[in-house]
């Protein structure tokens, strides 16, 4: 069997990843006639799945260019240049080198009954069939993100696959979790040549050698294991070679360092206030499961850093309105009314934020109307185009973005300016993502190590006992 195999593409594939076309390597492709139809339907419109459904066309343009029918039946070589011009930096970057196929022809096998050919899908799955009959001796794979459709394609014998080149990590096991512990002789064996300072701010500073310190990365936190000088935490600075410079982290836990009346409830909200007040980061990644204090700990730190100390002129909240890209409607409101349903749970920690048992209800609407002014609702439909100077921005849900839309976001920040994504990987509710293909997957990977960002798993939840156990059994 030849080693170059066929793979049939669905259309959720490319419109799913449009670069989709150069990540086969030496493999060929082919397109069925229905793909164009469908490309073409989708091609309206001013959303995200507007564009991507007209930027795979503009390729498919550039690559039938001068061709005539003759060529475009032998195959169009996919060539290097334009595989690596359109590449998104994904895991595999080998320029293509295999032809793509249109069908040109009807086909002329047939499903079984049970199966009309009326349906996209069927009309896709027939594509296959006959592509698989009139090349016996290569692998034909049938491409597709649409689950049902590749079960369909299993029972009427066709092989079919994920599509996986998107894919950021194996397993969310292997992602970056932002701190690691250090074993309990650390000090006996990175503690030799030690030197040691503090800070401009009184802080402690080390500089030490070892081996470790290759596998740590910069705005990495460390931490002794309980019972081994308990309560030790770092911060690396700088990494050159075997040296790393760790800085001892502000403990947000107790006494007088709470942060808008917040005070940090474990070791992990702790490194994540650290990262979010930090004036030189600018872009944090926060992940964890409901109820861990994702939202809670952001907004405190971001009134703090607005209210408190005018380091940011407002903070600019947004999160995904799934369905993703979809107009947020013809209802009376401005878009800030229009967003308001979708934000509940921000609202929710505010309400923490701002309760006072000794305010009297004056005082507590100027509070709000103080912060309506200082916190502004936008949605990601519009993000495109615009620039934001010495804003804090913060996207919830961030899990539920691609990798093209996180980069389309992070790109709007202008100098000055922090973004803040939270998410929780478990809840991705856009169509055709995983834990492992998430745009907030792929930045806290392509981020890691950058000296001017940061990420932080939180690992327990903080809401309440029945809401701990309830995740616990349920």
């Amino acid at each position: 069997m030849s080693k170059r195999k066929i793979f049939v593409l669905d259309t959720n594939v490319l419109m799913h990843d449009p670069t989709s076309l150069f990540r086969f390597e030496e493999h060929d492709l082919f397109i069925p006639m229905v793909v164009l139809e469908e490309l073409d339907g989708l091609k309206k419109g001013t959303t995200e799945t507007a564009r991507s459904a007209r930027q795979v066309s503009r390729m498919f343009d550039d690559l039938v260019a001068g061709k005539n029918h003759a060529q475009i039946e032998k195959g169009i070589p996919v060539p290097s240049a334009l595989s690596k011009k359109n590449g998104n930096g994904g895991r595999h970057n080998q320029p293509a080198t295999g032809k793509l196929f249109f069908q040109t022809k009807p086909t002329e096998a047939s499903l079984p009954g049970i199966l009309p050919g009326n349906k996209p899908d069927n009309s896709i799955l027939l594509s296959a069939l006959a592509v698989q009959e009139q090349n016996g001796a290569r692998q034909v794979t049938l491409v597709s993100k649409d689950i049902n459709l590749r079960i369909k394609a299993a029972i009427v014998g066709v092989h079919t696959e994920d599509y996986h080149n998107d894919q950021v990590l194996d397993d969310t096991d292997l992602l970056y979790s932002g701190y690691v512990e250090l074993p309990a002789d650390f000090w006996a064996t990175h503690g030799d040549k030690m030197e040691s300072w503090q800070d401009s701010v009184g802080r402690a500073c080390y500089r030490i050698k070892g081996p470790l310190v290759t596998k740590w990365h910069v705005n990495q936190f460390l931490f002794l294991p309980d019972g081994a000088e308990k309560g030790l935490e770092l911060m690396v600075q700088k990494i050159e070679g075997n040296v790393a410079e760790l800085r001892v982290v502000r403990d947000y836990r107790s006494g007088k360092s709470s942060v808008w009346g917040i005070h940090a409830k474990n070791r992990e909200q702790n490194f994540a206030l650290n990262l979010l007040l930090d004036p030189d980061i600018d872009f944090v990644t926060v992940l964890g499961t409901a109820g861990t204090g994702k939202t809670l700990l952001t907004l405190a730190a971001g009134l703090a850093q607005v209210l408190d100390e005018p380091r940011y002129r407002e903070i600019i909240m947004t999160r995904v309105t799934v369905p993703l890209g979809e107009d947020i409607g013809f209802l009376p409101g401005t878009e800030e009314e229009k967003m308001t349903p979708w934000m509940g749970a921000i609202m929710d920690n505010l309400e923490v934020l701002t309760q006072n048992g000794n305010a009297g209800d004056w005082e507590r609407a100027a509070t709000n109307d103080l912060l309506s002014k200082r916190i502004k609702i936008r949605s990601l439909n519009f993000m495109r185009g615009r620039t934001f100077l010495n804003r804090l921005v913060i996207i919830d849900e961030a899990q539920n973005l691609t990798a093209k839309q996180m980069k389309t976001l992070i790109t709007r920040c202008g100098p000055g300016s922090k973004m803040i994504c939270l998410g929780n990987l478990a809840q991705i509710d856009t169509p055709y993502l995983s834990e492992t293909t998430s745009g907030l997957t792929y930045v806290v990977d392509r981020f890691q190590g950058w000296p001017h960002g940061g990420h932080v798993t939180l690992a327990r939840g903080e809401r309440s006992r029945l809401a701990a156990h309830a995740s616990d059994i349920l």
